[in-house]
């Protein structure tokens, strides 16, 4: 193959005089470069469309367009290989690649927090060393059979260690977007994993480290001890000296504000520099960068902003590059013969055994279930780009033969790529028991009950109006008060990263304001834990971390887990400082189409213009008018249930304005409303039944006005309605039925809102007052409620297209 070549080879020219000067782009090494760079981002992003079905981490992809663009596949032809990857660009390749790695291995090294691995309980430590010890004893013994047949030239030392290593890692930063594919990151299951793996890493590059010193090609042993001892007091030196400074360099990156260029570009520096020190010493450079990521400070903006510049270009761009160089070591037609294919299925089944074996053995003994445990097994034995490293380095240094190189890289392609299906046939997580599940609305007969709401934002954006419309709805006299669900809904992208995933799913379920977490300063953290504070309101973060085309399988699991009676969720637009709405996130609409129709409790859709203002407003200083129109339906009697319960707060008067149809001559609007006669005659029954308990209450309540409007027609309906836009929020029913509402009804922008609101938010009514969109829940939406959302997402289906 081209790359063993012994003879000079000519070093390539950077830039070519272009064709029209008689210079061919494939001779120069910048056009050929990128040439490579396209050739492998069109064929691994192809690969990872085509493996989505399969929901497969997008390394398998990488590895397998590795491999095709090496000398098993395409490098078959010789002409290919030599045009496209010919021996004299290599150098270049493999350093473009190494530099990109260099950097993945410093955002890897951000991925694991120190502090984690310190709070890290017995059980998980006792699952990682029983998946580390287990299989490196096993590799350890499979290194023998290699060792007795295609592997009698490798250095016995080294090629055990190598072996051990390389059958006992567990690949962090795969593992977490596996486990956040399959929604299993904020689980039990899903913590300890991530626990364990992240103990499993830091031993695995440990243990590289003494492989690596062992492989050295000094001719006194001493050399490798002194090797192993340097890069030893390396770290030591790092531990000493980086955490002050990069503390010093956090305390001046405040939150909330653009983190510095000048410390960005300090720290990246920094990776170099210390990746130089480690190649010196005789490791690796890609020891020093790891080192340094894992002692920057996770809490502050620093981290985020440093994976925020890096990551694209890193993963998108250089990081592919590094498996085309790997394929192009890999020739699966080494593997030849019944003793090589032995060797293959010994090495696939010696690390399946070791990793699940010892990994369930360990979660049985700490009183974790058979299923649970198995899972677990199966998750530890994920491997990836860091095993692709591992037997690189091995390849580079004369440890691993050829053969023995393409047969360890089909064992890590074989064992990660059956993760995901395995762990979605035996694993389930346990659905919680609904049977107590009785509220499931706010308008309920036994009012004195516990309200529990799922508040979910994307932003800090919404964060003041969400709070304060906490803070109206803590009601008096109820059980257990007020719970509130704080939901972040964090999207997972193909460019998330694993830091961002596990630091939110490490604190899902913490209380905002534990001791653990007196460090971390973020706005959320310190908006909720002020609003808890001042009321008497109990705040329960958690966490949704999915892509937004399933984002709606989270809320709606999350709100039947907790038992929610209504979710809050965010419009999917905000208002500009000229007073209009402009469009945050598209994709949000269709997270709340979805979760409109697959609910299991009420919802209510949160128009933000500002209520309170841009801060928490506390209970003494709360002055709110709220205004609801009420037409019919289950959707408008659940707005003014909740308008009721608000209007228990001292500081809110809320205006119930009911709307009539004036019915003379036959002049009324005539409009079927109700398909089904029975249905109609429930719907008005229970209006009847709601108006007539409201009206006695609103007789005994001041802070309560209830008014009726009896107008001829829809424009005058509006008429009325803008003559009460003077108030703090409005509050509506999604779909209200009746004469009235069926005559407002038609195409609208926003079919999630309904008709009123709709008008609500439009230049029509130009107002200034936020709006809560209410939606009652029901077994089963039918009638408009169901169309308009049915017709709202053939539509999107229809854009996208057209897109496309």
């Amino acid at each position: 193959m081209a790359p063993n070549a012994t003879k000079c080879i000519t070093p390539m020219k950077a830039t070519s005089n272009g064709v029209f000067q008689g210079d061919d782009p494939l001779h120069y090494a910048l056009p050929l470069l990128i040439i490579q760079i396209c050739l492998v981002l069109l064929l691994t992003r192809a690969l990872a469309y085509l493996l989505r079905p399969l929901r497969q981490p997008r390394v398998i992809a990488e590895i397998i367009g590795g491999v095709l663009l090496g000398p098993s596949a395409l490098g078959r032809n010789e002409k290919y290989l030599h045009a496209v990857f010919p021996a004299k660009s290599l150098t270049v390749l493999d350093t473009i690649a190494n530099l990109g790695l260099l950097f993945f291995l410093f955002l890897v090294g951000l991925e694991l927090d120190p502090k984690s691995l310190k709070r890290t309980g017995k059980k998980a430590m006792s699952i990682a060393l029983a998946g580390i010890t287990l299989p490196f004893a096993l590799g350890i013994g499979t290194s023998f059979a290699f060792k007795a047949t295609i592997s009698s030239d490798a250095k016995p030392a080294p090629f055990l260690v190598f072996m051990g290593v390389a059958l006992s890692i567990t690949a962090f930063p795969v593992l977490a977007r596996i486990l956040a594919e399959l929604k299993l990151l904020t689980t039990d299951v899903g913590r300890m994993a991530m626990s364990a793996a992240a103990v499993n890493d830091v031993a695995a590059w440990v243990l590289l480290a003494l492989a690596i010193a062992l492989s050295g090609t000094g001719r006194s042993p001493l050399v490798s001890l002194w090797v192993f001892l340097c890069g030893f007091a390396f770290v030591f030196l790092c531990i000493l000296v980086a955490p002050p400074v990069f503390k010093w360099v956090a305390r001046r990156c405040p939150e909330g504000e653009p983190v510095d260029e000048i410390y960005v570009c300090a720290t990246l520096g920094v990776v170099l520099a210390a990746s130089l020190v480690t190649d010196t010493i005789g490791i690796h450079a890609l020891f020093g960068a790891f080192v340094v990521g894992v002692l920057v400070p996770k809490e502050g903006p620093l981290a985020g902003a440093l994976v925020e510049k890096v990551e694209d270009l890193v993963s998108g761009i250089f990081l592919p590059l590094y498996f085309v160089s790997s394929g192009l070591k890999t020739n699966v037609a080494t593997i030849q013969g019944a003793q090589s294919w032995g060797l293959l299925v010994l090495v696939i089944c010696t690390a399946c055994a070791g990793k699940i074996f010892g990994t369930v053995v360990a979660s049985m003994l700490c009183k974790v279930s058979f299923k649970e445990a198995l899972t677990l097994g199966f998750l530890m034995n994920t491997k990836g780009l860091v095993e692709l490293i591992v037997l690189n380095i091995g390849k580079d240094r004369g440890v691993l033969n050829d053969q023995a190189f393409a047969i360890m890289v089909l064992m890590a392609l074989f064992t990660t790529f059956i993760t995901t299906p395995v762990v979605i046939a035996i694993y389930k997580p346990a659905r919680v028991a609904t049977a107590e599940y009785k509220h499931r609305t706010i308008q309920r007969k036994e009012c004195n009950t516990q309200l529990r709401i799922m508040a979910c934002f994307q932003s800090t954006r919404t964060l003041p109006t969400l709070i304060n419309l906490m803070e109206v709805s803590r009601g008096t006299g109820r059980r257990g008060g007020l719970r509130v669900y704080a939901m972040h809904l964090t999207e997972l992208s193909e460019r998330s990263s694993a830091i961002l995933m596990v630091h939110k799913a490490r604190n899902n379920g913490i209380p905002f304001f534990s001791k653990e977490k007196a460090t971390d300063s973020t706005q959320v953290v310190v908006a909720f834990e002020a609003f808890q504070q001042l009321s008497h309101v109990s705040i329960r973060p958690t966490t949704a971390i999915s892509p937004l085309t399933t984002m709606h399988e989270d809320i709606c699991s999350a709100a039947e887990a907790k038992r929610a009676s209504v979710v809050v969720l965010p419009f999917h637009k905000h208002q500009r400082l000229d007073g209009h709405l402009e469009t945050t996130r598209e994709e949000m609409r269709h997270v709340n189409r979805r979760v409109l129709e697959w609910a299991p409790c009420s919802v209510a859709i949160l128009v933000d213009r500002g209520l309170g203002g841009a801060a928490h407003v506390p209970a003494s200083n709360v002055d709110y008018a709220i205004t609801a129109f009420f037409f019919g339906g289950p959707d408008d009697r659940e707005a003014l249930a909740y308008g009721a319960l608000m209007a228990e707060h001292p500081g809110v008067r809320l205006n119930a304005m009911r709307f009539y149809a004036e019915s003379h001559g036959g002049s009324s609007v005539k409009v079927d409303i109700i398909s089904d006669d029975i249905d109609r005659f429930e719907s008005r029954s229970g209006d009847e039944e709601f108006i007539s308990g409201f009206k006695e209450r609103a007789g005994k309540d001041g802070s309560i006005k209830y008014e009726e409007a009896v107008v001829k027609d829809a424009a005058e309906a509006v008429e009325v309605m803008r003559a009460h836009k003077s108030c703090n929020l409005f509050l509506v029913g999604r779909i209200s039925e009746g004469e009235l509402a069926a005559a407002m009804k038609k195409k609208s922008e926003c079919p999630e809102l309904g008709p009123i609101g709709n008008l609500l938010i439009s230049a029509e009514l130009s107002t200034t007052a936020s709006v809560l969109v209410m939606q009652q829940y029901r077994s089963q939406l039918s009638g408009h409620s169901l169309k308009s959302l049915q017709e709202d997402e053939a539509a999107s289906r229809m854009d996208d297209y057209d897109s496309e």
